[in-house]
């Protein structure tokens, strides 16, 4: 006789499966049935027309395939189950100093030459346009193959046995005393690209990342009060991420923080040595030194989500951005990252390089066409367009602060702490239009006394200008404590895009930072 949970699990895989049925989805998987050479041959016929137009100088190609599989759970029922594909070609031609870009679902050579031939024509008509003339710094040919570690193929994981690992975290979520509502979701995404320049490169990646979210929600109807804690965890991984997360583990965990935050004491506002723990400082990376190292915000030609950055061209290899204890480093290679390939959008191989170095600003991320812009010769591979029918622009590639050399635990931090605030996880945030003023809230505060972990604490955020909070850190702990975390939905362009980045560092302390009262 099937118990009730291992009816409804069963019940839940099959309506799935119907749902996807339904949406004529049924039986997509991975790659097109086309053959693998297929891709090649239409964008070689791209990049040949679009090079037979005259003054064409260059041209690129990329034959993107994305499968994506997502599922949403609440409580002990599937919300939605969702499994597509999206395959098509984009052409770069670059005419006269400007770029062209045209993208479509092509199956014919014919076809693909016709795109070539409608992005070069693009590319001469802005011909009479006052943009700054393209300059491409050299990257060398690549003839190469790459694939993201994937132990446990997500899209081959039957369905009904991934709703039962969701169901099976809600009801670990709401085992907790006093979690009123539990949800979660599981994304897995497959990219699968061929990229072709008209200087002889000729590069093919697949790309497999997850995402799982859990969200817990503690209530007390009597006072009217709620706490949601959610969570998200992604990664360049297949299933195995489950395992390596610990989903139950995972939404028990946001489940115990609506609990306790929901019936922890208010903070008093004030000064406090901050204590983050990864899973709330990568936010911080990414919005204060992420963001404003990007070149083209810095010269003032990207301003979408949160306008440009103080750290202009002027301030390179100058500018004192945090204390000698802060140095953080861009990475296009560092394993599970989010951001990670083998080459970027342009054909650039993947490298790693410093932004901040003892705390000076030093670096930038760049593209080939952006590389020129200080003088450097050659690209940091920060191309990306997010699938076939995007171009491609500078975006952010993993950025983390590096562990500090000295041998500290994340107890002995606290140990060493007076009167401080220990913060773990991330929410809300806002910051100004050039990155230089914010503040930010987490999921999860302890007070700590002399030394002590105490009391948990709510309502608290924290504010801060970007050189002041980083010239503040006095202590980074070494590599024991260091995780990555991250985000699929870096948002930026107009259109607008999103590009996967992942942000590492160990717990790290911030002293006499300003904290408020999110209440009061």
């Amino acid at each position: 006789m099937q118990t009730r949970r291992e009816f409804l699990v069963a019940s839940a895989g099959a309506a799935a499966s119907a749902a996807a049925a339904a949406a004529g989805l049924s039986g997509c998987r991975t790659a097109p049935a086309a053959a693998e050479s297929e891709p090649g041959e239409l964008a070689a016929a791209a990049i040949d027309a679009a090079m037979r137009t005259p003054g064409a100088v260059y041209a690129d190609a990329r034959a993107v395939a994305v499968a994506r599989e997502s599922l949403s759970t609440r409580e002990e029922r599937v919300r939605s189950v969702s499994l597509d594909e999206s395959a098509g070609l984009g052409v770069r031609v670059l005419v006269g100093g400007h770029f062209g870009f045209a993208a479509a679902r092509v199956a014919t050579r014919d076809e693909a030459a016709a795109l070539g031939r409608r992005a070069a024509e693009l590319a001469r008509s802005t011909g009479g346009a006052k943009f700054e003339p393209v300059q491409l710094a050299p990257a060398p040919r690549a003839v190469d193959a790459w694939e993201s570690p994937c132990a446990v193929d997500p899209f081959e994981v039957p369905l009904d046995k991934k709703v039962a690992a969701a169901l099976a975290a809600n009801a670990a979520a709401m085992a907790v005393s006093g979690c009123t509502f539990a949800s979660s979701s599981i994304t897995f995404v497959r990219e699968r690209k061929r990229f072709l320049s008209s200087e002889g490169s000729d590069i093919r990646q697949v790309v497999t990342r997850g995402l799982v979210t859990v969200q817990a929600t503690a209530v007390d109807r009597a006072a009217g009060a709620f706490e949601p804690v959610g969570v998200e965890e992604p990664a360049e991984l297949g299933y195995e991420l489950l395992d390596k997360l610990g989903f139950e583990s995972m939404a028990r965990g946001a489940a115990e923080a609506a609990v306790r935050r929901l019936k922890a004491k208010s903070v008093v506002p004030g000064s406090y040595d901050l204590v983050l723990l990864p899973s709330h400082l990568w936010l911080t990376i990414h919005e204060s030194i992420g963001h404003p190292t990007e070149l083209d915000r810095a010269r003032g030609l990207e301003a979408n989500y949160f306008g440009t950055s103080f750290l202009t061209t002027d301030a390179l290899g100058k500018l004192r951005v945090g204390s000698p204890k802060v140095n953080i480093v861009a990475d296009r290679t560092q394993p599970s990252g989010l951001a990670t390939v083998a080459y970027d959008d342009d054909g650039v191989r993947a490298g790693t390089w410093d932004l901040l170095r003892e705390g000076v600003f030093v670096g930038y991320q760049t593209t080939r066409e952006q590389a020129r812009w200080i003088g450097e010769s050659a690209s940091r591979g920060c191309s990306f367009g997010e699938g076939w029918q995007n171009v491609a622009f500078q975006r952010m590639p993993n950025v983390s602060l590096k562990p500090g050399a000295e041998r500290l635990s994340l107890e002995e931090l606290i140990a060493d702490t007076k009167r401080g605030i220990l913060i773990d996880g991330d929410a809300s945030y806002s910051i100004d239009q050039q990155r230089r003023n914010f503040q930010f809230t987490g999921n999860a505060f302890w007070e700590i006394v002399d030394g002590k972990k105490e009391a948990p604490l709510r309502d608290v955020a924290y504010q801060a200008s970007t050189p002041e909070f980083w010239g503040a850190c006095d202590a980074v702990c070494d590599a024991r404590g260091y995780e990555l975390h991250g985000s699929f939905f870096d948002g930026k362009g107009q259109p607008g895009q999103s590009n996967p980045v992942s942000h590492g560092c160990a717990p790290a302390r911030f002293r006499g930072v300003r904290v408020l009262n999110t209440r009061s």
